[in-house]
């Protein structure tokens, strides 16, 4: 409701210029203008009309989207085209998943084709309620990052019924099949496969890599839960609440043997009851004109619902989110093999996040403290870890946030190599603004972030983490109480659900679901549908939007914040009142002593707590010591330069590109491939980190038969490198020193050598001038 002003501009509305003075007054003033009043309530409610019209559109198209996407055979919501590589259904255990390549495409990626020789990356999709596709849901995404750092991609994702009869191990068979096939697919790489799991298919992956480790390069796991009892997120209750997994078998049961995907989304949904049943809703009908594409392109992740295998669901709930057996070491194959995650011989990348209410970080990193007691247990197993951490993302912004793409999962894939030859350990990896982002003197490898990685410690996991022996005591006794009301069900209740339940299984377990209800309502297939289409497209043509100042507007601003804020009180509430009573009932010393884990005994305990582990150490520190007086100087170069590093404790992304150019001037690796390095490298920095005098002492005997002019090349380019980062330290320069004078030696003893020799010729010229 405007007018036009002689100028020819258009004129305010009667509402909107109550009179002279603050803001903060007109605001005041306005709702006691009736003329003003009657006009902004009247341009409010039309525009309220019309963004109802819209929003019902909005979600009519929604479910349409659904119906479309569950008619598909293989559906998906990767942005990047592929082509089918490998079906788990040919394999010799069949299960539901596939392998595809990804077709890199400028308009895509952002880049030209990948380049052969790099090794490949495999990003896996988590099987935990909704369809594939997350990884690479955008350009830039894990699959992006991998494309833009010119690696060839590959993607494992999963169709939306599983075959009757699959296991975990089964899918374990399977991921097993396709990193292998990669491998050999890419065998001059010159690295081994690149695997990336997120959430679920991280622990799968982990699982799989302890069984094949011949098969994994570095592999990065992105907002996994593996340490199930520790943290403090409301999630890790709700089993125990419900008695424990006896509700798991129920479902699959009512679902004919099949788990509906959907009960494990509803759960995710139950965490942020505001945003579910509000905020989500209410951004998407306040911004009605800016926000459907957006809306409707996370709804078809978002409704893409899948299902499990009954046992293969009984499984997981059983053994990792109840049981918690996956990093005490207490899951065996069906062969009899221990799936043991020290065997991991690959780096791995965790990635996690303090604003993740699924996976919180004390979750994705328990089991590094599960494993291990001190930082010499990992070296011993010759395992390097790196993580990072993110402040705020939330659980899907680890895999869908394109800042989150842009930034660490580029700079892992940017830096993977690097990565790769790190010594055995525990590391911190920070990304941050890069100080030469935008600057004309930038070096030609910098970009917009910086990658720091500094040497970490089990100290400072545990500070993370920070495990609590009372706490597993009361998730041991809810896990004996699972196990016990699991048996009870299957003994007394199940033989009558598998009876009654056949012949109404389909319409109960999926056209009643809860969540796929919400989906399947609304659709071209309601009898008002066309009603509505037809309303929404005269709206779009008449639109009339309210102005932002509106007092209606803001009032309603004003009544979704609050209805948020009391949503946001309730799930404090209620989170607080669940961790009450559950601490309450299964910290009880009678239910701890009914369940026989009311002592010490419950503690979770390490799995190297064993004679035949601290054998196996033993075997290690012998080798180790055997290693110290072997190689050449080569050898020696590496140790000198971890030993200055030591003192170091950190470095930036270009100290390692430039000490990967290093390695190629050493003697006998100017052709060395990527394996040959990462053994050579990870071993030299294990002896140094173990024995640093030891290591250095025994150079000399290294260096015994190289040239002196190739001593001194050595000498000289280990300086360059490490002063080309900057100016060193006291202590490093000390260091330094140490290393050219080890190195030097070898020179003194050529010139003395040399000395000898001659003298011993002009001795035997003077003797025959003699005779």
């Amino acid at each position: 409701m405007t007018t036009s002003q002689p100028n020819g501009k258009e004129a305010l509305p009667a509402w909107r210029n109550p009179g002279q003075g603050s803001d903060a007054a007109r605001d005041w003033r306005q709702w006691f203008d009736p003329l003003g009043l009657q006009a902004a309530a009247t341009e409010y409610l039309v525009d309220a009309w019309q963004r109802t019209v819209l929003y019902a559109d909005i979600r009519r198209e929604r479910g349409n989207q659904y119906l479309t996407y569950r008619s598909e055979r293989a559906p998906n919501v990767l942005a990047f085209d592929f082509e089918p590589i490998l079906s788990g259904m040919t394999l010799e255990r069949p299960v539901n998943y596939w392998l595809v390549r990804i077709l890199p495409s400028i308009e895509a990626s952002g880049h030209a084709p990948t380049d052969p020789a790099k090794r490949p990356f495999i990003v896996v999709d988590p099987r935990a309620g909704h369809g594939p596709g997350i990884g690479g849901f955008k350009p830039d995404s894990e699959i992006g990052a991998a494309l833009k750092a010119g690696h060839p991609c590959y993607f494992v994702g999963f169709l939306p019924e599983p075959v009757r009869g699959q296991t975990v191990e089964d899918v374990m068979r399977a991921e097993a099949a396709f990193v292998r096939c990669v491998g050999e697919r890419h065998a001059e790489s010159g690295g081994k496969p690149v695997v990336i799991g997120n959430c679920q298919a991280g622990w799968q992956i982990l699982m799989t890599a302890a069984v094949w480790p011949e098969l994994f390069g570095p592999i990065i796991i992105a907002g996994t839960p593996l340490s199930y009892w520790a943290g403090d997120k409301p999630m890790r209750h709700s089993g125990g609440l419900m008695g424990g997994s006896w509700v798991t078998a129920l479902t699959s049961d009512l679902g004919g043997g099949r788990f509906d995907g959907a009960w494990l989304v509803q759960n995710f949904e139950s965490l942020d009851p505001a945003n579910t049943l509000w905020k989500k809703q209410y951004n998407v009908y306040s911004n009605v004109d800016t926000e459907k594409a957006r809306y409707l392109e996370f709804e078809k992740y978002w409704g893409g619902l899948v299902f499990l295998e009954g046992d293969e669901m009984q499984y997981i709930v059983d053994n990792l989110f109840v049981g918690n057996k996956l990093v005490a070491g207490k899951l065996t194959t069906s062969d009899g093999i221990r799936i043991d995650l020290r065997n991991i011989r690959s780096p791995i990348i965790v990635f996690c996040s303090y604003g993740d209410n699924i996976t919180p970080p004390a979750q994705a990193l328990g089991w590094i403290t599960d494993l291990y007691h001190d930082d010499d247990e990992v070296l011993a197993h010759d395992q390097t870890i790196v993580y990072a951490t993110h402040d705020s993302i939330g659980h899907l912004g680890i895999f869908v946030s394109g800042s989150v793409g842009r930034k660490e999962h580029a700079e892992f894939a940017a830096n993977i190599d690097v990565i790769d030859l790190l010594p055995a350990g525990v590391y911190r990896a920070v990304v941050d603004e890069s100080p030469d982002a935008g600057s004309e003197t930038a070096a030609p490898i910098d970009d917009d972030y910086l990658t720091t990685l500094r040497r970490s410690s089990l100290a400072e996991v545990r500070e993370i983490v920070q495990p609590d022996g009372d706490n597993d005591r009361r998730f041991a006794a809810a896990a004996a109480v699972s196990e016990a009301n699991l048996g009870l069900y299957r003994r007394f209740a199940q033989p009558w659900i598998e009876l009654l339940a056949p012949n109404q299984v389909e319409p109960w377990g999926e056209g009643f679901q809860p969540l796929r209800m919400g989906f399947r309502a609304w659709s071209d297939q309601h009898p008002l549908a066309a009603a509505v289409s037809g309303l929404a497209d005269q709206v779009r043509q008449n639109r009339r939007r309210v102005s932002p100042d509106n007092p209606f507007l803001q009032a309603q601003e004003t009544m979704s914040a609050a209805i948020g804020d009391l949503l946001d009180l309730y799930r404090d509430q209620r989170d607080q009142a669940r961790e009450l009573a559950f601490n309450a009932i299964y910290g009880s010393p009678l239910v701890q002593a009914a369940t026989s884990e009311g002592g010490d005994a419950a503690a979770r305990r390490r799995p190297g707590d064993t004679p035949l582990y601290r054998a196996f150490r033993e075997q290690q520190d012998e080798r180790l010591r055997r290693r110290l007086n072997e190689g050449g100087l080569a050898e020696a170069s590496i140790r000198g330069l971890f030993y200055v590093l030591q003192a170091r404790g950190e470095a930036v992304e270009r100290h390692f590109r430039r000490l990967q150019a290093w390695l190629k001037t050493l003697p006998g690796l100017a052709d060395a491939d990527q394996p040959t390095l990462r053994v050579l490298v990870q071993e030299q920095g294990l002896l140094v980190r173990r024995s640093p005098a030891e290591a250095m002492a025994a150079v000399p005997g290294l260096i015994a038969n190289a040239p002196a002019a190739q001593c001194r090349q050595a000498s000289a380019s280990l300086a360059d490198l490490l002063q080309g980062g900057g100016a060193l330290s006291e202590a490093e320069q000390q260091r330094l020193d140490e290393v050219q004078a080890l190195l030097a030696s070898r020179t003194r003893r050529d010139r003395a050598s040399v000395d000898n020799r001659t003298e011993a010729a002009m001795a035997a010229a003077v003797q025959e001038d003699s005779h």
